[in-house]
């Protein structure tokens, strides 16, 4: 659709979707809602080079710069939450409770396989309680977990010979619920908000940001690590876990919901000029009324197009507003050149 090739684009929908009777009009009102929000963001954002996306030049209503920051650090924050830290001094931490050198390697390799495995938590969790309460259940069960292996190696380092085996094996305990809660929250999420955060015109350009984010953090992470243990030993994991209560307001304050929204959805939830994500939700809810060709069908479900009646509420084409402050004495809603194409066929 994007490449002009509306007639292909029909096609496959109708294809997809079944090309009679009702499945025909479901097929046909999801082209049009698909077409009516690739031209709004023609028409409200230039095309954008990556130092446009950064500062949000030409991006008008649609806050690109904003989406940049957000996605570049949620990656930023996933490293600093202390899977690193966890990777470099859990063999330390297996050492101190008095496992063996050749056994370290076995119990690291445990301590993976479990990781592996706790990405599948995600799969059943995540669109139930959404992206925020993922992050949120995240961060309070990393926080807990990291801070106490940091005690509890301390008080392992200080046992008498013959007494640390208690202590140590519980701090082994909390390095493998730290990284299973970690492959279940936080590994997932800041690589999935990117894709479901930008419009379809620089989706992959805002992919690319989010890989930026994760190279400054890992990059970063990985140099100051050895640094910070060899200067602070255990106490770094107080930072870690310092880390993860302050994404707990960040992630509330800034970061809007992206469960159960299409695409077409989301840019009007950061059409708001607030940065705060209770702004956003208030102004959202105006513009769904304002606005029910973008999202009528997609309030009601996972399609964008409605199930029950495969057909789009509202008149076709028109003026689309994204700001919802009312001008003159009319009451009416000010459009900043938001416009739609017509969308019935020539």
């Amino acid at each position: 659709m994007k490449a002009g090739r509306e007639q292909e684009a029909r096609y496959i929908l109708g294809r997809l979707r079944g090309e009679s009777g009702e499945d025909a009009s479901r097929a046909e009102a999801e082209f049009q809602d698909i077409r009516n929000t690739c031209a709004l963001e023609r028409q409200t954002a230039k095309p954008q080079s990556y130092f446009a996306m950064f500062f949000g030049i030409g991006s008008g209503k649609l806050h690109t710069g904003r989406r940049v920051q957000l996605v570049v650090w949620l990656q930023i924050m996933q490293e600093w939450i202390g899977i690193a830290g966890i990777t470099i001094y859990g063999p330390t931490i297996f050492s101190l409770a008095g496992v063996s050198v050749k056994d370290r390697l076995w119990v690291s390799g445990l301590n993976d396989i479990t990781y592996m495995f706790s990405t599948l938590i995600c799969v059943f969790t995540l669109d139930r309680i959404g992206r925020r309460w993922t992050l949120y259940w995240g961060s309070i069960g990393q926080g807990i977990s990291i801070i106490l292996a940091g005690v509890l190696s301390r008080v392992t380092a200080d046992a008498t010979p013959g007494h640390s085996a208690g202590p140590g094996g519980a701090a082994i305990f909390f390095v493998f619920l730290f990284t299973a809660i970690f492959g279940a929250t936080w590994l997932t999420v800041p690589w999935l908000y990117p894709a479901e955060i930008f419009s379809l015109e620089i989706r992959a350009k805002g992919n690319a940001w989010g890989v930026v984010g994760w190279s400054i953090g890992n990059g970063w992470l990985g140099l100051l690590c050895p640094v910070m243990f060899a200067a602070l030993g255990e106490k770094t994991f107080y930072i870690f876990g310092a880390c993860n209560v302050i994404t707990i307001p960040m992630v509330w304050a800034l970061y809007p919901e992206t469960n159960q929204r299409t695409l077409e959805e989301m840019d009007l939830v950061f059409a708001s000029d607030s940065i705060w994500t209770w702004e956003a939700e208030k102004n959202f809810k105006l513009l769904v009324e304002q606005n029910p060709e973008l999202v009528q069908a997609a309030r009601r479900g996972h399609s964008v197009v409605d199930p029950e009646t495969g057909m789009r509420m509202g008149s076709r084409g028109g003026v689309i507003s994204l700001d919802t402050r009312p001008v003159g004495n009319g009451g009416e809603k000010e459009s900043r050149e938001m416009r739609i194409l017509g969308s019935k066929d020539e």
